[in-house]
């Protein structure tokens, strides 16, 4: 909502700038989207090598 709101007062304001900006936001959006892929990806990895890692110090707490 906020988007819209700031892409409402950019129409306002400067149109051709609206226009080019609701133009390549798509554009912007499918080039980030691998890295989004594999920031998501190196978050699990880091998390399983955590719990492996940490594995012996909560299977000794449970005793």
């Amino acid at each position: 909502m906020v988007k819209f709101l700031l892409w409402c007062i950019l129409l306002v304001l400067c149109w051709p700038l609206a226009l080019v900006a609701l133009v390549l936001y798509p554009l912007v959006w499918l080039v980030l989207l691998p890295f989004r892929v594999m920031g998501i990806a190196v978050g699990g990895a880091l998390e399983l090598v955590k719990a492996i890692i940490l594995l012996p110090a909560r299977v000794l707490r449970a005793v």
